[in-house]
């Protein structure tokens, strides 16, 4: 009989271990102490299933105990004010780094355009006959594992991000000697083309293998871009990414960031169960 598998958003034992260091400790108020905070695995839980379903936060089921969406979105804020996400995704980088599981032969860079509600980092799309929306600009190694995201309005040229996403590959520990955050090539499409670009990029180390616009296609080049492709599919597979519905660019910076960690914390596993 096989296994019933759990919902999505229900927080496994192994991702709690991870998480719960990492949360700040809330100060206990002894005068006038009030309700009892909701547990914070619960609202983790009530977090996982907006961003899992895309429901609005005040429509977040109470019968489910997590809370209120209202407590849920403060925790959001909190923990991405916090440095909590951005940890998390260290972490278990690190973790992929010493089980062998990162591919620093090659890494590849692309954006993907969604539409935004309105707020900071939006901007008229040139795709999508001029309304509001967004970038999401991704950096993965070999075999997809985002290594850094970053948020831009819909206007932004995608050059401009390709070298705040280097510099955001954070040092990924694990294994002995020197951190790694360089990877040996980068891999980019048509829109990165610009000599000025791949000179700086060669620069820090890296080589660059970016397409020429006016070549035709069949470079060969998307053998090793499509893990990029394939890791912002996954991005988008959380409902919540779809659309930028938050006015508020922190708090969508706080999905992308968690989304990342979910994908590296199911390679983890997944690897491990092979």
């Amino acid at each position: 009989m096989r296994k019933r598998q759990q919902p999505p958003w229900i927080v496994p034992d192994g991702l709690w271990e991870r998480v719960e260091p990492l949360l700040p400790r809330r100060e206990r108020r002894f005068r006038y102490p009030g309700r009892k905070p909701i547990d914070d695995r619960k609202a983790l839980c009530g977090i996982l299933f907006v961003l899992h379903t895309g429901l609005p936060w005040e429509f977040l089921p109470q019968e489910l105990g997590f809370g209120s969406g209202m407590t849920c979105w403060r925790r959001l804020r909190d923990w991405h004010r916090a440095g909590v996400w951005q940890r998390l995704h260290e972490v278990l980088l690190a973790e992929l780094q010493g089980a062998d599981r990162l591919d620093w032969s090659r890494a590849a860079v692309d954006r993907s355009h969604v539409r935004a509600k309105g707020g900071r980092k939006t901007g008229p799309s040139p795709v999508d006959r001029a309304r509001t929306g967004s970038k999401h600009h991704v950096i993965v190694d070999g075999g997809g594992v985002p290594l850094a995201v970053a948020l831009t309005g819909g206007n932004r040229h995608d050059v401009t991000q390709l070298l705040p996403l280097l510099e955001a590959v954070p040092p990924v520990r694990g294994r002995r000697g020197r951190p790694r955050r360089r990877p040996e090539k980068l891999y980019a499409d048509r829109a990165y083309d610009f000599d000025t670009y791949r000179r700086r990029v060669r620069a820090k180390g890296v080589r660059p293998c970016i397409a020429r616009r006016g070549v035709a296609h069949g470079s060969g080049l998307g053998v090793h871009r499509w893990v990029v492709e394939q890791t912002i599919a996954l991005l988008h597979w959380f409902r919540r990414l779809r659309i930028r519905w938050e006015v508020r660019d922190d708090i969508h910076e706080a999905f992308l960031s968690l989304a990342c960690s979910i994908i590296c914390w199911r390679r983890l596993q997944n690897r491990s169960l092979r």
